[in-house]
C-alpha cells in the first residue's frame, strides 16, 4: 500500500526522463530538444539543481510548449526549495498535457507536501476516472479520505479496490481499522469473520482471538491462536496472545511453554518482548513472581539471550531482578544498560534511578556526574548525584551542584526552584540562617505557594523562634493545599503552639495523627506538649511514650525531657 502522506519531499524527485516519456509524454517536444533535456535530466540526476534549471529554461525560451521541460523545470526548483515555483511549473505541464498521469500525480503530491488536502482529492479524484487501472489512486484516496475523518469515503473506496482487484488481506485490515474508527466495532469484527471464512491469515486470526479474549471468551480465543500457530507456528503476537490468555487462565505449565517460544522467536521486536515482560513484573501480585521465580528467570534469561545487546531488554532484566530483591544481579544488568548505550539518556537515568533506590550513594554521586557529562543539558543528573551527597553528608558538594544548577539553567524554572529550595536545607543544616532564609526567599519569588519550601522555611523559623506571624501565614498556605500532609499539620500545629495557642493547634495534631503522624518521634512529641499544655497529661504521656519508642537522632534528649516533665506534673499535681 503507498502513502502519499507519508511522502518526503525528495520523493518527487526520483523519476527519471523515461518514466515521462513511457506515461505518454507526447514526442515532439523531445525529439526537438532531445539532447538538452538528457542534458538537463542528467544534472539533475547529480542534484546539480541550478545547472538543470539554466538548460531547461534555455529550452523553454525557444519552445515554451515543451510540457516534459515545465515537468523537469518543477522538479529542480523544487530541489531549490522554491515549492511556489514548482507548483507554477507543474500547472503549466498539466496544462500542456493534461492527459498525462505523472504530472498531475506530482501536482497532488505537491498539493498534499503543502498541506493542501482538498486540492489533493480533486486532483487524485479525476485521474481515478482518467487511469482506473492505476491501484495506487485507489490506496492514497483511502488514505487521505481516513485523514481528513471522511471514513464512509474511505470506505466506499475500500469497497471499490475489493470489486476491482480483489480481495486482499491487507484492504480487509485496512477495512477493519476503518470501521474500528467509524465506531462500527461488530461491524469490524464481522468483516474479519467473514474474511477467515474462506482464506487463512495468522494476523486475521491473532486480531479475532483478541477481541474474543477482551470479551472473557478464553476458550474461542485458544481456538483462533491455535489455527493461527497452525498456519504459522513462529507467528509472535499469536504465541504472545496465546500466552496471555493462558496467564490469565490461570494455566501456568502451558503459559510458561509458550511464553518461552515466543521470548525465543528471532522475528518479535525486543521492545515489545521487553514491555510485556515489565507488564507481567509489574502489575501482577508480588506472590506470583515468587512462586514463579525459578520460570520466570528461565524467561528473562532467555530473552536477555536473544537480544544481549538491546536497552529495553537489559533495563527490564535489571527491573525484574531488582523487583525480586536480587539488587547484585539487578545492578550489573543497569550498569551494562548505561555502559553499552552510552549515548542513551533512558539508559543513564535508570541506572542512577536504580542507585538512588538501593541507597548507593556513593555510586549515585559518581554515577550521577559521569551522566552529566555525556548529557550537560539534563542537571537532573547533577541534582540525583547531589541526592548521593546530600546522604553521605558532603553538604558542600550539595552547594556545589545548586550553584551549578543556577549557573547553567537560569531559565529552567524548576530547576532553579529546586535549586534554592535545597540551599535553603542546607544552609540551615550548616547553622547559616540568614543564607538559609535567602535561598528561600528566592525560591518563593519563582514561586510563592511552592509547599516544600513554605512548609520548611516556616519550620525553621519557629525553631529559631523568630518571625511566627510569618511563620504562621507560610504554614496555613501549607495545609490549606494539602490538608492530609502529617508534616505540614505538625509544623502548623507547632507554630500555633509557640504562638500560645494549643487549643488551637490540638485539632491538628489530631488530624496529623490519622495520616501517619504516628510514625514521626518528632510530630508525636510535638503532640505530647501541646496536650500537656492543655492539662491532658495522660495522654500526654501516652504519646511521649510512642515517641521515645520511636526516637532516632531528630529528637534529640528526648527521654531526659520526658523525664522532666513527668516531674513537673508530678510536683503539681
Amino acid at each position: 500500500m503507498r502513502h502519499i502522506l507519508r511522502l518526503f519531499l525528495y520523493t518527487l524527485y526520483i523519476y527519471l526522463f523515461s518514466a515521462v516519456c513511457a506515461s505518454g509524454q507526447p514526442s515532439g517536444g523531445v525529439s526537438q530538444n532531445g539532447l538538452s533535456i538528457v542534458s538537463a535530466v542528467e544534472k539533475y540526476n547529480d542534484k546539480d539543481f541550478k545547472g538543470a534549471e539554466a538548460v531547461l529554461n534555455e529550452i523553454l525560451v525557444s519552445n515554451p510548449s515543451d510540457d516534459a521541460a515545465w515537468y523537469y523545470l518543477a522538479l529542480s526548483s523544487l530541489g531549490l526549495r522554491d515549492t511556489e515555483k514548482a507548483e507554477a511549473c507543474l500547472r503549466k505541464a498539466v496544462d500542456l498535457d493534461p492527459d498525462n498521469f505523472w504530472y498531475s500525480y506530482r501536482l497532488a503530491s505537491l498539493y498534499s507536501l503543502t498541506s493542501r488536502p482538498e486540492l489533493t482529492l480533486s486532483i487524485y479524484e479525476d485521474l481515478l476516472e482518467k487511469f482506473p487501472e492505476r491501484s495506487e489512486l485507489y490506496y492514497d484516496l483511502v488514505e487521505m479520505y481516513a485523514s481528513q475523518g471522511e471514513i464512509e469515503n474511505a470506505l466506499q473506496m475500500a469497497d471499490q479496490i475489493e470489486t476491482v482487484f480483489g480481495v486482499s488481506e491487507s484492504l480487509t485490515v485496512y477495512r477493519f481499522n476503518l470501521l474500528r474508527m467509524a465506531g462500527r466495532q461488530e461491524e469490524a469484527y464481522a468483516s474479519l469473520e467473514k474474511y477467515n471464512e474462506e482464506y487463512t491469515s495468522p494476523y486475521v486470526l491473532s486480531t479475532l482471538a483478541d477481541w474474543q479474549m477482551s470479551m472473557y471468551n478464553d476458550s474461542t480465543a485458544l481456538a483462533y491462536y491455535d489455527e493461527a500457530l497452525g498456519a504459522a507456528p513462529e507467528f509472535s503476537p499469536a504465541l504472545l496472545g496465546k500466552a496471555e490468555t493462558l496467564r490469565m487462565t490461570r494455566k501456568y505449565d502451558e503459559y510458561f511453554d509458550v511464553l518461552a517460544k515466543y521470548v525465543s522467536e528471532s522475528d518479535a521486536h525486543p521492545a515489545s518482548k521487553s514491555d510485556y515482560l515489565l507488564a507481567v513484573v509489574q502489575r501482577t501480585d508480588p506472590k506470583f513472581l515468587k512462586s514463579f521465580m525459578p520460570q520466570l528467570d528461565s524467561i528473562v534469561d532467555k530473552t536477555v539471550g536473544m537480544h544481549p545487546s538491546d536497552s529495553s531488554v537489559l533495563r527490564m532484566a535489571g527491573v525484574y531482578y531488582y523487583s525480586t530483591e536480587r539488587n547484585n544481579l539487578a545492578k550489573e544488568y543497569f550498569r551494562t544498560g548505561a555502559r553499552r548505550w552510552p549515548e542513551s539518556m533512558s539508559a543513564s537515568a535508570g541506572f542512577v534511578e536504580f542507585l538512588m533506590y538501593t541507597e548507593d550513594w556513593k555510586e549515585l554521586s559518581e554515577e550521577g556526574r559521569s551522566a552529566f557529562a555525556r548529557f550537560p543539558s539534563e542537571t537532573g543528573f547533577l541534582e540525583m548525584a547531589s541526592v548521593g551527597d546530600y546522604n553521605m553528608g558532603d553538604y558542600q558538594k550539595v552547594l556545589e551542584v545548586c550553584n551549578k544548577v543556577l549557573e547553567i539553567a537560569p531559565d529552567d524554572s524548576s530547576s532553579v526552584l529546586r535549586a534554592w529550595s535545597t540551599m535553603g536545607d542546607i544552609y540551615f543544616r550548616l547553622g547559616e540562617d540568614k543564607k538559609a532564609f535567602k535561598a528561600y526567599d528566592a525560591a518563593l519569588k519563582i514561586d510563592p505557594d511552592y509547599v516544600y519550601v513554605l512548609n520548611n522555611y516556616a519550620y525553621y523559623l519557629s525553631v529559631r523562634g523568630k518571625k511566627l506571624k510569618k511563620a504562621h501565614e507560610m504554614s496555613r498556605k501549607t495545609v490549606e493545599a494539602e490538608p492530609d500532609n502529617a508534616t505540614y499539620l505538625d509544623t502548623y500545629g507547632w507554630i500555633l503552639y509557640l504562638q500560645g495557642k494549643p487549643q488551637e493547634a490540638k485539632p491538628h495534631f489530631k488530624r496529623a495523627m490519622l495520616y501517619g503522624g504516628k510514625d514521626s518521634a518528632v510530630i508525636m512529641d510535638h503532640y505530647a506538649e501541646v496536650l500537656f499544655a492543655l492539662k491532658e497529661y495522660e495522654l500526654a504521656f501516652v504519646y511521649w511514650n510512642l515517641a521515645l519508642q520511636k526516637a532516632d537522632d531528630d529528637v534529640d534528649g528526648l527521654a531526659e525531657k520526658i523525664a522532666l516533665r513527668r516531674k513537673e506534673y508530678e510536683e503539681n499535681k
